[in-house]
């Protein structure tokens, strides 16, 4: 398997030349455990070694399955999130992740504010990973129907996608 699975990135037992990666929105049960999904996804599929993970800037879901309708939308493509336990971002993922992405502005300002100055990792909005999609959020599907996750989804696999074809160029070089 490309993709490592534990619940924490650590440099003693993860590869540090691997990226790992983190996805934050703002309670971490729909946008995020789906971005981690997709990601995950397609990380396995490219055989592509990477760590995974996500977060959100709030606290009042923390230890909480990602929202039932993330869950069927990733369930409809063949993925199992329901294990996933939502979690609030902490100063040590600054340093831990090599990319932070957050899935909108509000949280990137977030993120941003509470970097700690001498934070290692890179933060760009998730779709930025998108051509045409830069400084664009991923929509909040939370309050809204079930095909609002539909729309999350597509969003998430295509920035997904993007990713690791762009991190893979580093790895082989090209991007450097």
């Amino acid at each position: 398997m490309a993709i490592a699975r534990a619940r924490y990135y650590d440099p003693l037992v993860n590869d540090p030349q691997q990226p790992a990666v983190l996805f934050v929105c703002l309670g971490n049960i729909c946008r995020s455990p789906l971005a981690q999904a997709a990601f995950e996804h397609a990380a396995e599929k490219a055989r592509f070694p990477a760590f995974a993970d996500s977060a959100g800037t709030g606290d009042w879901h923390i230890g909480c399955p990602p929202d039932l309708r993330a869950q069927a939308v990733a369930r409809r493509h063949g993925i199992d999130i329901a294990g996933y336990r939502a979690r609030q971002i902490e100063a040590a993922d600054y340093y831990r992740f090599s990319h932070i992405f957050p899935l909108d502005h509000a949280n990137l300002k977030d993120i941003l504010e509470r970097m700690p100055a001498d934070g290692t990792a890179r933060v760009r909005l998730l779709l930025d990973m998108v051509d045409g999609r830069a400084g664009q959020p991923v929509a909040d599907p939370y309050f809204g129907e079930e095909a609002g996750f539909d729309i999350t989804w597509r969003d998430v696999t295509d920035a997904a996608q993007a990713l690791i074809r762009q991190l893979a160029r580093r790895e082989d070089g090209a991007g450097k």
